[in-house]
This record gives C-alpha cells, sequence and structure tokens, in this order.
C-alpha cells in the first residue's frame, strides 16, 4: 500500500481556508443533493409525541430497568409496548 504523501504547507492551506472567504468556490447554479455526493440518510420511521401519566414508582423501576440493561428508558417502554402488542395480537387470533 502507498503511503500518502504530506501536504505541501498544509496549516498555511488550514489558515488560508478559515481565514478567507471560501463561498466563491460553491457552484451555486448547480445546488447538489445528498445523492450527488454518494450519501444516503437512513429512513426514519416516523414517531409521534405523546403523553402518558405513569405511577413514579412503576416509572422509576423502569428506568432502574433500563440503566441496568444499559437502553434509555424511553426506547425500553416502546420495547415493551411492542412486545405487549404482539402478545395481545397472537391471544386474539386463537
Amino acid at each position: 500500500m502507498k503511503k500518502s504523501r504530506p501536504l505541501k504547507q498544509p496549516k498555511k492551506k488550514i489558515t488560508e481556508y478559515d481565514t478567507q472567504d471560501t463561498t466563491s468556490m460553491i457552484d451555486t447554479s448547480r445546488p447538489l443533493r445528498f445523492e450527488d455526493l454518494g450519501v444516503r440518510l437512513p429512513s426514519v420511521p416516523s414517531t409521534q409525541v405523546i403523553s402518558i401519566r405513569l405511577p413514579s414508582e412503576l416509572l422509576n423501576e423502569i428506568k432502574a430497568l433500563g440503566s441496568q440493561q444499559d437502553i434509555p428508558y424511553q426506547a425500553l417502554i416502546k420495547l415493551f409496548l411492542a412486545q405487549s402488542l404482539v402478545q395481545t395480537k397472537k391471544k386474539l387470533e386463537r
């Protein structure tokens, strides 16, 4: 494998980019999209914010369990809800 050669005067170039206006280097006539750069963002499922009241004791137990398993408590609640939904659907199919 070839070793890359160090840039000539790299600190000078970095300082030059830091101190000068580089907007003239951007071609505004053709805006780039992520796809043009070969970058693809992961598709994130949509979520909806809800408000739910839980007894403090229950919430504290969920937080403690999440801490033990190194899982954020909100993610743990989502996991519990998803598992419960699957089990309930299976019972209803019988």
